[in-house]
């Protein structure tokens, strides 16, 4: 089959075109061929040598795909040979085939081709299981979001405010801001001429806010501290301008603030699993309502693998971008 593997570890031209053996499915997994698949910040960060797959893993890149099953373990009860799906992956999305656990898969949402289901998996997971199963979201709080024009954070604010949550996001240009309000938040903060500490306390009464997901980390992580109100909740998913900060714990102590965190890729086939059993129950349905939708920037054939690792660390894309096979 052809791939796309990562020669060293490097820039997006290490990203290369190889032949590759076919991925062999395990009892309770199931093979997809691939019709296309998402291109994420962690592919990102395992190209550069900083995020090596689990042990267990294929190798190449790629962690989300959408696509018919051809094949099945002897233990795969839940899909048929035929069946078009959007899965989790443990990695090997970058290539014409891929294995997962048969319950890391979900149906295409009604009216969704399959470029979008593709750009579903990955951003769903990680939003889902670290805004409401982690970070406890309820109707009624206020939630901050970071980086919301990115993959993550359109999936966020859609998902927040249709469980009916306030909505606050940043975002670093006018056009990205306008974005983010269109898609529920109710005040987008350009975070390049505008303090979101200053201004989450002002739309809240200086109350502060509930919850907060950041994927930035650095200085970004004090200033969530300041911003939080009593009882607030802090949950972190990367570190876009590193992971250590240096904190004031009296603040937290006297707010009673929870500080979380988590990775998708090494949790456990059960733990993935009880988020896709989620998703179905709760999300899938309004996705297949059209009241949410992934948010798309752009598609590039497998082959321009490079041209769309560039175009997602220039941060210059809204929403999810995608590979595509023929």
């Amino acid at each position: 089959m052809r791939a796309v593997e990562i020669s060293r570890s490097g820039g997006p031209e290490v990203l290369r075109l190889i032949d590759a053996p076919m991925p062999e499915c395990g009892a309770e997994e199931i093979l997809i061929k691939i019709a296309a698949a998402g291109v994420n910040r962690p592919d990102v960060l395992q190209r550069a040598g900083a995020y090596a797959p689990p042990p267990d893993a294929s190798p190449l890149p790629g962690l989300e795909c959408s696509g018919e099953v051809v094949a099945k373990g002897a233990g795969v009860s839940r899909w048929q040979i035929g069946d078009k799906v959007c899965a989790l992956l443990p990695g090997g999305g970058y290539a014409e085939f891929a294995i997962t656990h048969q319950d890391h898969a979900l149906p295409i949402p009604d009216g969704l081709t399959m470029v979008q289901a593709a750009a579903l998996p990955e951003t769903f997971f990680t939003v889902y299981s670290n805004v409401f199963m982690r970070g406890g979201l309820k109707a009624g709080e206020r939630f901050l979001v970071h980086g919301g024009s990115s993959g993550i954070g359109t999936t966020a604010i859609q998902l927040a405010n249709i469980f009916g949550a306030r909505v606050f996001t940043t975002a670093g240009s006018d056009e990205k801001c306008g974005v983010c309000k269109s898609l529920g938040a109710e005040r987008a903060i350009n975070y390049r001429n505008e303090d979101f500490v200053a201004i989450t306390k002002e739309l809240t009464n200086g109350k502060g806010v509930d919850l907060i997901l950041d994927m930035v980390g650095g200085d970004y992580i004090a200033r969530n501290i300041r911003a939080l109100g009593t009882d607030g909740r802090l949950v972190m998913i990367a570190f876009l301008n590193g992971p250590k900060a240096e904190l004031n714990f009296a603040h937290i102590m006297v707010k009673r603030l929870k500080l979380t965190g988590s990775t998708l890729r090494p949790q456990s086939v059960q733990a993935k699993a009880q988020i896709a059993a989620e998703l179905r129950e709760k999300v899938w349905p309004l996705i297949s309502a059209g009241r949410i939708a992934p948010v798309m920037d752009s598609t590039f054939p497998l082959e321009q693998a490079v041209d769309a690792h560039h175009r997602i660390e220039s941060s210059d894309h809204i929403g999810k971008i995608v590979l595509t096979l023929d």
